[in-house]
């Protein structure tokens, strides 16, 4: 470092006018894949299904990743799992997950069995185009569904540290009141902020196994939705959760005569 001419600014002081250069992440294709060998720092219960993954990255290596994207998860043993980073950008090296428990996901069994502080976890990433389009200064609609709330959480606060947005709303469906597990946050966000909203909803059904008549009852909410705050339709909405629920939520706004452009999905049976 000496040879190439690298200094600690921390450490020097500029005596005259200078000119720095930095390389900005404009998009997900700006960002480079990394792998980090991060440590388990806690594991903490958000309810009967979903567990708080804390992981705590190096110092001098942490992951740079745009809000929204997820990251791979290997376990010592082998076991790999794909999951939505529920933090913001802003606290690269503090990492947390939402980890939902599911039939056949050995790395969710590691983490609701309890990974320790001792224990590392491989995190490969960022991946995924589900990020927030910053050039847009439209209202920002969020709909969740179950723990699809840990990417729209990410791209909620990294909105927020931006404070561009004109307004922001979120509703977040669950199944039933149990699967809407950090009520608390977006309440707080709704009474800090005069331009956040917070609309939790009830679908009364499980949002991964959609049929007619739950389909129906879904396209209700939305509706419902859209008679109450019909200003929706003049801003970018972002939705995540389970593949059929948000295949339908999708499909309800570009019905609506939404553009692609300003309807953003991820799919994923979180």
């Amino acid at each position: 470092e000496k040879n190439a001419g690298v200094v600690l600014m921390c450490c020097n002081t500029a005596l005259t006018d200078l000119v720095m250069e930095t390389r900005e992440a404009h998009g997900a294709a700006d960002m480079p894949l990394q792998t980090i060998d991060a440590r388990v720092k806690s594991v903490s219960p958000l309810g009967d299904d979903v567990r708080l993954l804390h992981l705590q990255t190096p110092r001098t290596n942490r992951l740079r990743f745009l809000a929204g994207q997820s990251a791979s998860l290997s376990l010592p043993d082998g076991t790999v799992a794909s999951c939505p980073v529920a933090s913001c950008p802003c606290d690269d090296r503090n990492l947390q997950f939402h980890v939902r428990r599911r039939a056949g996901d050995a790395v969710a069994e590691r983490v609701f069995d309890g990974l320790k502080g001792v224990d590392s976890v491989r995190v490969d990433g960022p991946r995924g185009e589900f990020v927030l389009n910053e050039q847009s200064h439209r209202p920002l609609i969020f709909i969740a569904g179950e723990s699809g709330f840990a990417p729209i959480k990410s791209l909620i606060e990294h909105a927020m540290s931006l404070d561009e947005a004109e307004a922001i709303h979120l509703y977040w469906i669950g199944s039933t009141e149990s699967n809407i597990y950090l009520p608390n946050i977006p309440r707080a966000w709704a009474d800090a902020l005069d331009n956040f909203h917070y609309t939790p909803l009830l679908a009364g059904h499980d949002l991964s196994h959609m049929t007619g008549i739950r389909e129906e009852a879904l396209l209700g909410l939305l509706r419902g939705i859209l008679n109450e705050h019909a200003e929706v339709t003049d801003g970018d909405v972002y939705i995540a959760g389970p593949e059929s629920a948000s295949k339908l939520v999708e499909q309800f706004f570009l019905d609506l005569g939404l553009t692609k452009t300003r309807v953003f999905v991820t799919y994923h049976n979180l």
